[in-house]
């Protein structure tokens, strides 16, 4: 804060009509209007991903459900020490609330640039098909498995529950003891904190389609 005159400091302390005491809640005045859709978009999406209501949020950040509600509907343009407490509550940092998303509706991950990770032997190669670009609940991989292939898994964490679809091949998972047998367009959705394998019974590579749900985010 740049020093005040001497002037300045002799001059009687005013406030305008209708002004807030300093620290409390207020609209920024030279905030941009360009900011305040993108603050408004911002807090909802991250508001909803932490399945938080405005009620909640408002007893996390110290900050009112009518101020946060405002800025949701692009109404107010909050002040930096709001925009801190709000980021504190969502533990998100600063910029997530105001950086703008991208606005085009594609995501394209191309097969040929596509990073996979395979076991020792080259039997088993699992292609991710999600960005890794912000913290997620779900994930969609692409298998494959070479014939007379097996890979085995460690568990997950609790709560964790895998969804499969067959694509191609004949397969056979293991889990908690218990084993189930799929063919091409067979799905399954089973626990999988616990450990399990991915068991190829063809005779040739199996291509399956997983999609893997936490109960918590990760990323």
């Amino acid at each position: 804060m740049p020093p005040k005159s001497p002037s300045a400091s002799r001059r009687p302390r005013t406030r305008p009509r209708g002004a807030r005491v300093p620290g409390h809640e207020r609209a920024h005045p030279a905030a941009g209007n360009d900011l305040t859709p993108v603050l408004g978009a911002n807090l909802r999406r991250l508001r909803s991903r932490r399945n938080l209501s405005l009620e909640k949020l408002a007893r996390l950040s110290g900050v009112s459900r009518a101020m946060l509600g405002q800025i949701e509907l692009g109404q107010s343009a909050p002040t930096v020490n709001v925009l801190w407490k709000i980021g504190t509550a969502l533990e998100v940092p600063f910029s997530a609330l105001i950086t703008s998303r991208p606005t085009a509706s594609f995501h394209v991950m191309r097969a040929d640039q596509a990073k996979r990770l395979a076991s020792s032997d080259g039997a088993f190669v699992s292609r991710a098909l999600f960005p890794f670009d912000e913290p997620r609940r779900v994930e969609f991989y692409e298998l494959r498995l070479a014939a007379g292939a097996v890979e085995r898994a460690d568990a997950h964490a609790p709560g964790t529950t895998e969804n499969l679809v067959v694509s191609a091949g004949q397969v056979e998972i293991e889990a908690a003891g218990a084993r189930c047998a799929l063919g091409p367009g067979d799905a399954l959705v089973f626990q999988a904190d616990v450990p399990h394998a991915y068991v190829n019974v063809g005779g040739g590579d199996a291509v399956l389609y997983l999609v893997m749900t936490y109960t918590e985010q990760v990323g």
